[in-house]
């Protein structure tokens, strides 16, 4: 076989050989690059079953809250009651500039709901009547309401805010639990008088079932209907003269125990974390008690049961951000989940409160802030507790491990 014809085969042997083992490694790569992404995939159709079977299950469980919020409202259970006329007004429709705020309360002595309702100040609706196009000059011309003109349409509004209101709770009322509505409309403004901020009820109103259910509202005056009612206010609300409420809300509640005090007893070396939780729960309600009652509130403490329900309850009468708010006091030692403020979110809702204040000597997760994002909700960590302790002239502490410490030392002095 001539020289050349060899030289010429071992050349495509070592090519061949070359083509061999760069396609094996390709092979090999092509595999292992297979197997990664099957993993991934497998990875991901995990997380996402994992994510439908969390879904599902709060899914489930919302179902089951609603089915179990619908069997207590249908047994005419009073907060069942009461949480559904407030999810009917939540569900009202009305301008940017109306607040939309309430506090509500359902009597089942009487089956009547009261209403305190926040309206809108005469500065609040907007004054532009129209926007004109004017070619001639190539510009928009704004024409405004007079004076006169606004303070006639502010009062009609509140007039239909007050019947409109009314309406829609004895409409949606499905098991005749609501025999009578009282509306009490709260307005805060400036007063002129004095530059100070002022709240007054400035209209009120009650309405049996059956007197009201004879009204035509597509066909009434508004005043005059209020005026029918036997409604309560005076001839120009615009005026913003306050009237004494037909109907107020009622703040007992039997759950409410005796105070004490526990400020006095502090100092700096009271290390809060390690107190005595009973003292604790004292130690918030005098706390916010001084917060509060700057603008005429109140806080009451709960019987300690130690069941993570209501610790205090603060009552703050100004309709802005006033109402019913729920506070909660956890003496912790580790960090806040999520767990406990989804349990004052449902308190919250639970309670008719339109806020919640949760208070702990430690701090809170991510997932906890996540969940509150949005919410009706405060967190007060240990930090935001020693600086409004200072706020109000007390000093203390709060030293995390020495609690974990001293609380270890009393379980096993009680075990």
């Amino acid at each position: 076989m001539p020289q050349s014809r060899l030289a010429a085969d071992e050349d495509a042997r070592r090519r061949y050989l070359a083509a061999r083992e760069s396609w094996q490694q390709q092979v090999t790569q092509t595999t292992a690059r297979n197997q990664k992404l099957q993993q991934h995939h497998l990875g991901e159709v995990h997380r996402w079953e994992e994510m439908q079977a969390a879904y599902l299950r709060q899914r489930d469980e919302g179902n089951s809250r609603v089915e179990q919020k619908k069997a207590a409202y249908q047994q005419g259970d009073p907060d069942a009651i009461a949480e559904y006329c407030d999810m009917v007004l939540s569900y009202s429709e009305y301008p940017e500039s109306f607040p939309q705020e309430w506090d509500l309360e359902y009597r089942a002595e009487t089956k009547t709901v009261i209403v305190d309702y926040r309206l809108p100040a005469p500065g609040d609706l907007p004054t532009l009547k129209e926007v004109r196009y004017v070619a001639s000059k190539d510009e928009f011309v704004e024409s405004y309401y007079t004076e006169s003109a606004m303070n006639k349409l502010y009062d009609c509004a509140l007039y239909q805010v007050a019947l409109r209101t009314m309406h829609e709770l004895f409409e949606a009322d499905q098991i005749g639990a609501v025999a009578a509505v009282t509306f009490n409309g709260w307005v805060r403004s400036v007063d002129k008088a004095t530059g100070k901020k002022v709240t007054a009820c400035v209209l009120s109103v009650q309405a049996p079932r059956q007197e009201f259910e004879e009204i035509d509202l597509g066909n009434v005056d508004p005043k005059a209907c209020f005026k029918a009612l036997k409604g309560v206010g005076s001839s120009k609300l615009y005026g913003l003269s306050p009237v004494a409420p037909i109907m107020q809300l009622d703040t007992n509640d039997k759950r409410f125990i005796s105070s004490y005090s526990v400020t006095s007893g502090l100092d700096q070396t009271t290390n809060l974390a390690a107190m005595d939780w009973e003292d604790f729960e004292h130690l918030i309600r005098e706390l916010f008690e001084k917060e509060f009652s700057v603008n005429g509130g109140e806080v009451k403490i709960t019987q300690a049961s130690r069941d993570g329900g209501v610790d205090a309850v603060a009552f703050d009468p100004d309709p802005i951000r006033g109402g019913k708010i729920v506070i909660q006091a956890k003496r912790y030692t580790n960090t806040v989940g999520v767990s406990a403020v989804r349990d004052l979110y449902g308190t919250v809702v639970n309670e008719g409160a339109t806020k919640g204040l949760l208070v702990t000597t430690a701090d809170y997760g991510p997932d906890a802030y996540a969940f509150a994002k949005g919410k009706p909700l405060t967190l007060l960590s240990g930090a935001n507790l020693l600086h409004l302790l200072a706020k109000h002239g007390h000093t203390a502490t709060i030293d995390l491990k020495a609690a974990k410490q001293a609380l270890a030392d009393r379980d096993t002095e009680t075990g």
